[in-house]
């Protein structure tokens, strides 16, 4: 039995440092307020790259990037099967691929093929350890623990007997969306609706509190995300406040805010942030004089590119091996010249290329150039690029923050595209139904409006922020496995040999 305090991982989805900060000072965020004065606070969390939840969450899950983890991004293109990868963009971009095969992908297929089983997530670190663990619906769970599909409610009940039938590995204590409940709470998910899911995390986790049920618990809340889509980054004081009732119920669940920081430490993260957005991009427009592959089971053999949209991101794939040289060099030509296009990025043998408005830079890991996270980088073309810059042998890129280390693993990723491109600040990619988030906010890019979150943690951790330069969602679950004294891999950013 661990000597160390339970430990409660909170990941609020979106959680935008100024608009966190503004919640607190209205009042209307008293235990997000408790953590920060109680414990440390870090305004500038860089997210993985792309900046979109399944990448994200893969990497506060195992505390590595997408060229270690494997998931690229929230659509993508599988090319041994032939076929697009669709993690729920939008309702209408699941039709189009069609909602069973979306669901299967998401709940099933993410966990069990698509994330590499070369990483441990935290779940499964801890689990070896003979910790007890618990999760509430969150998109990576993979653990050592069998679960049955749930029977508990009637909804659970006909879906589970009719889509829903796997067994899968989680934590210890699992619950997803009334799909899998590894016990019997009384909390009701709804089959995880936006605007119900805050509700059962909070619920089940004043359950797993008051039971005595776990010694680490990720406790997902993921309304803030889809509200803000809606509404837009400004208007999250609302959504941020709902969230932080539910971490009321569980103080209250244990008694109090002062029974609980004197039982539990805590850890909350932002998985990405949010940026405005105003204008769309037409992928499939811009595209319109290539073979592109379809929405389908399979592709046809006259298809020539994927195309992969994911709001502020997006990749393409050339399909046709014998044409890839021309394939990419059309693929470039098209994509530099999209208005509302920001940054496009490809492999070029052993360098990675950046190609914006501002000039074209190439970088590969080693060299004489040292980043804010401890890797070394050779680099040679225009700085500007990546609106970067050296200074003291530093190499420093504001605008992009840990631009070189994210882009190398996003392009290295086993799963990813052959292009990547990033959309300029206030506009959004379409996606495959059609479904743009104009009026509202979105998130992607490599830009530090939607890459920058919010990390604060009570209890646990580094005594203060300066203990990194620059910090990272890769930073997450090295602390949970510190906290507990369990060793774990440690990635090549942590062992400060650079990306690899």
């Amino acid at each position: 039995m661990t000597s160390a305090k339970k430990l409660v991982l909170v990941v609020i989805d979106a959680l935008k440092p100024a608009m966190l900060e503004r919640t607190i000072a209205l009042g209307r965020a008293p235990a997000l307020a408790q953590i920060r004065e109680r414990g440390i606070y870090v305004e500038d969390c860089v997210a993985a790259f792309p900046s979109v939840t399944p990448v994200c969450a893969a990497t506060i899950a195992t505390g590595v990037g997408p060229d270690r983890h494997g998931i690229p991004s929230m659509n993508w293109y599988h090319r041994e099967e032939a076929r697009y990868i669709e993690y729920g963009s939008s309702f209408s971009a699941s039709r189009q691929f069609g909602v069973l095969r979306s669901l299967t992908d998401t709940v099933y297929r993410m966990n069990a093929e698509h994330l590499s089983p070369d990483v441990e997530t935290v779940f499964e670190t801890l689990d070896d350890a003979g910790l007890r663990t618990a999760g509430t619906t969150y998109l990576i769970y993979r653990g050592r623990h069998h679960h049955e599909v749930s029977n508990e409610t009637a909804l659970a009940r006909i879906v589970t007997s009719t889509l829903f039938r796997r067994t899968i590995d989680g934590p210890k204590e699992l619950f997803y969306a009334d799909l899998y409940a590894s016990r019997r709470t009384g909390c009701r998910g709804q089959l995880g609706m936006p605007g119900i899911r805050d509700q059962h995390s909070g619920c089940v986790g004043a359950y797993l509190i008051e039971h005595d049920l776990f010694d680490f618990l990720l406790l997902s809340l993921p309304d803030n995300d889809a509200f803000s889509h809606r509404n837009g980054p400004h208007a999250q004081v609302i959504s941020i406040a709902a969230a932080d009732r539910q971490l009321e119920r569980l103080m209250h669940a244990a008694g109090g805010p002062e029974e609980f920081f004197a039982h539990f430490a805590v850890i909350v993260t932002s998985d990405h942030s949010q940026a405005p957005v105003e204008e769309r991009i037409r992928l499939d427009r811009a595209f319109a004089d290539f073979e592109v592959a379809r929405p389908g089971p399979a592709r046809p053999e006259a298809a020539e590119v994927a195309l992969s949209p994911a709001q502020r991101a997006a990749m393409i794939y050339a399909l046709d091996e014998d044409r890839r040289e021309d394939l990419m060099r059309r693929a470039i030509a098209v994509a530099q010249t999209i208005p509302g296009m920001d940054l496009v990025l490809w492999l070029d043998g052993d360098e990675a290329v950046v190609r914006s408005a501002r000039g074209e830079l190439r970088f590969a890991p080693g060299g004489e150039l040292e980043d804010l996270r401890g890797n070394r980088w050779s680099v040679d073309g225009d700085l500007a690029a990546l609106g970067a810059a050296v200074q003291d042998g530093r190499l420093l890129s504001a605008s992009y923050p840990n631009a070189f280390e994210r882009a190398w693993a996003a392009l290295c990723c086993p799963n990813a595209g052959d292009l990547l491109l990033c959309a300029a600040p206030g506009y959004e990619f379409v996606d495959w139904g059609g479904v743009a988030h104009v009026g509202g906010g979105s998130h992607g890019s490599l830009h530090r409006s939607d890459s920058l979150g919010a990390l604060l943690w009570s209890g646990t951790g580094p005594e203060g922020p300066a203990a990194r330069e620059q910090w990272s969602l890769c930073d997450v679950a090295p602390m949970v496995s510190h906290h507990f004294g369990v060793e774990r891999q440690m990635s090549p950013s942590e062992q400060g040999l650079g990306p690899g």
